[in-house]
């Protein structure tokens, strides 16, 4: 005869745990990358300008930010596993939209739901993963979650990539394999533990903005920083690698587009592993070193067109805004207080998204004016005074919390 008390317990073992949480967190990025390769087709298709595509993928990082202020701390009252399985709906309405479009509209309104889907996982898949982790697993947790976030951006693009250059149509098939994919993540989703739970009345499901408590803020500023200049990179070539391939370096092939955005977000996966060997306080002003590295091959392979440079570039890059992004996300969430977690998170990847949407609409409105390989020139030079900055500033004067 079973016993009552024990049977719950037991199914309870059973459940997901943080790694499950991870692979979901993961499914649900990899759409806000997946028309990444594809921009080129979409150009030809309807007929628009680099700036358009540089606005299209503004308009998702306006989703981000807008669910990220307005619902960023929404798990903390609802619970992760609603707002989870809505950041999946959105992304499969998204998803939808890129199937059905015949213009321009459809593209605006599947980026901006994609933005939002985003914009709920980025703070509620990170507080997941690290609630569900145990007690001496939170620094593996915090990994797995970096880890899932940037390896679902890098997937979308590969999977994409492949899918358009070498099967049939380019267009549709690659979001009827993520609809399929957003299907298991929300089975598993239903799974997984809740960890949110309220002894007295719930409080009120209000917009949390840039909600960051006083003993956060004295980490919060120079990591933020870091994240920004870290994910502007990542916004140049989630937007605008396509145009620099074809243009300046005369690579069509779209698999190959499709690998050259996942290796840095490849990289950046292999730079947050570096940051549990080197710990926050070194990998900070370290991590902004590499990346201001990896910036100046960027800029190199475009003066010299090559390939090869700029595939270093991305390697340099991403390893670099690994470092500094996991060694920032790690210290905001370890001194954020736990009710406040994921709104505290939230507002890290609102800075977060600032870096990787207004650079990169700089580049597309460069591009107007000039072309895409010298606006990209500048953007680099740009971004590595930037990282210098900020490099200087942490290595000089590391946050406490670190």
């Amino acid at each position: 005869m079973i016993d009552s008390d024990t049977e719950p317990a037991r199914r309870r073992r059973r459940r997901p745990g943080y790694a499950a949480a991870a692979g979901v967190f993961a499914v649900g990025m990899m759409g806000t990358t997946l028309p990444t390769p594809l921009y080129g087709l979409y150009r030809q298709q309807i007929g628009f300008s680099e700036l358009i595509v540089t606005v299209v993928f503004a308009v998702y990082a306006v989703g981000v930010i807008t669910a990220l202020l307005v619902a960023g701390g929404a798990s903390d009252v609802l619970g992760r596993r609603p707002v989870l399985g809505c950041a999946l709906g959105l992304s499969a309405l998204s998803a939808v939209c890129f199937l059905f479009e015949e213009g321009l509209p459809l593209l605006y309104v599947g980026r901006v739901l994609s933005g939002f889907s985003a914009g709920l996982l980025s703070g509620t898949g990170t507080a997941a993963v690290l609630d569900l982790a145990p007690a001496g697993r939170r620094g593996r947790a915090a990994l797995a979650a970096t880890a899932a976030n940037m390896g679902g951006l890098g997937l979308g693009p590969l999977l994409s990539g492949f899918l358009a250059q070498y099967a049939s149509h380019p267009l549709t098939l690659p979001f009827l394999v993520h609809l399929g994919l957003l299907a298991v993540a929300a089975a598993v989703t239903a799974l997984l533990p809740e960890t949110v739970h309220h002894s007295g009345d719930r409080p009120p499901l209000r917009p949390q903005g840039m909600t960051i408590p006083p003993q956060v803020r004295g980490v919060f500023g120079p990591s933020a920083l870091a994240a920004f200049a870290g994910f502007s990179l990542l916004g140049l070539f989630t937007a605008v690698a396509p145009a620099f391939l074809t243009e300046t370096l005369g690579e069509h092939n779209l698999a190959v587009t499709g690998a050259v955005v996942f290796c840095v977000f490849c990289a950046s996966t292999v730079g947050q592993l570096l940051m549990g060997r080197l710990g926050p306080r070194t990998a900070l002003p370290m991590g902004c070193a590499v990346l201001a590295v990896g910036l100046v091959l960027v800029g190199v392979s475009l003066l010299t067109e090559s390939l090869p440079v700029l595939l270093a570039g991305a390697v340099a890059g991403g390893i670099g805004q690994g470092m500094a992004f996991r060694a920032g996300l790690t210290a905001v969430g370890s001194a954020a207080p736990p009710d406040h977690r994921g709104a505290t998170i939230s507002a890290f990847f609102v800075v977060a998204y600032l870096g990787i949407s207004l650079p990169v609409v700089g580049v597309g409105a460069l591009a107007a004016a000039l072309d895409v390989r010298e606006a990209g020139i500048v953007f680099t030079a740009c971004a590595i005074v930037l990282v210098a900055a900020v490099g200087f500033r942490v290595g000089r004067r590391p946050p406490e919390a670190l």
